[in-house]
């Protein structure tokens, strides 16, 4: 049977509290019905990734739980984090493993749009191939002020849900696409956030060096003062994350990587052994190995 994965974005990684509660809330549903494959919260970034594991008609309901308790416990006019955002839950994309599996995905992230408009009085916008194409950085740009602002002036009108952002949850972006790198890499110095950026700029798609389906940021991560160039890679079957090292490589060097989350195995294929991924593990962290444990 199809296997679908669902991988919200909540805009909370220090509070343990309420991490615990988003967890248990995501799998509360029919036993069994959706399996927790993974768990990363980053307090520099604010940020805490679920990944989910479900049949179709499954991961809606759980991301509304999941929804409903991030409306209640993070507030974002309190919110501080170096990580592009615009709400509670920030996105919540429905994967699909297979281009088979493409109109079921598309299916479970309406009918969870649908839910999160209505239930939760959210506005949830859709991106990628649901929304022509639109990204999440056009809709982040400015940060949820800004969306805000758009939404009241008429600039922006929700797919879903009321005309106007949530006070303290904000809005929410939504999508169904096939798997992408969540990859960060930090920089060892002297290396600058002013170069991170610079980087960033240049081997992001559309950049002098692009790559292909790679968006890139420039960030210091406060806490460890760290240099760290943050990226979705989209297109990890046209961009390993090796060409994407040696890219960032050419301008400095590189400290140490992080994965977000799960990635397919081609995303590794050559990676070079001796750039440390500190928490890795190829048994839970590869989409395919995770998913032949369930």
């Amino acid at each position: 049977m199809t296997t679908l994965l669902a991988v919200p974005n909540f805009s909370e990684g220090r509070d343990d509290a309420t991490i615990d509660a988003l967890a248990h809330a995501l799998t509360s549903g029919e036993a069994g019905a959706v399996r927790l494959l993974n768990v990363h919260r980053d307090p520099d970034h604010n940020r805490c990734v679920f990944t989910l594991a479900g049949k179709p008609g499954t991961l809606a309901l759980a991301l509304l739980a999941g929804a409903r308790v991030a409306v209640e416990r993070i507030d974002l006019t309190r919110h501080e984090g170096v990580h592009p955002h615009v709400g509670a839950l920030d996105v919540v994309p429905i994967v699909h493993l297979a281009e088979a599996d493409r109109g079921a995905a598309c299916a479970e992230a309406l009918v969870t749009a649908d839910l999160l408009a209505r239930q939760l009085d959210l506005p949830v916008l859709m991106y990628g191939a649901l929304a022509q194409g639109r990204t999440r950085a056009e809709l982040r740009r400015g940060g949820p002020a800004e969306l805000a602002r758009r939404l009241a002036a008429g600039e922006l009108a929700p797919d879903f849900g009321p005309p106007h952002a949530h006070p303290t949850a904000g809005a929410t972006l939504c999508a169904a696409r096939p798997p992408l790198v969540a990859f960060n890499v930090t920089l060892r110095p002297p290396a600058t956030l002013a170069h991170a950026r610079e980087i960033a700029a240049r081997i992001r798609e559309g950049g002098p060096e692009g790559l292909p389906g790679v968006r890139a940021i420039g960030l210091r991560l406060d806490k460890q003062q760290e240099i760290q160039i943050s990226m979705n890679v989209e297109r990890p079957d046209l961009t390993p994350l090796k060409r994407v090292v040696e890219a960032i490589a050419r301008h400095a060097e590189p400290a140490a990587a992080e994965l977000i989350g799960l990635a397919p195995e081609q995303a590794f294929a050559g990676f070079p052994p001796d750039l440390p991924i500190p928490g890795f593990d190829p048994d839970t962290h590869l989409i395919e190995r995770a998913l032949a444990t369930i």
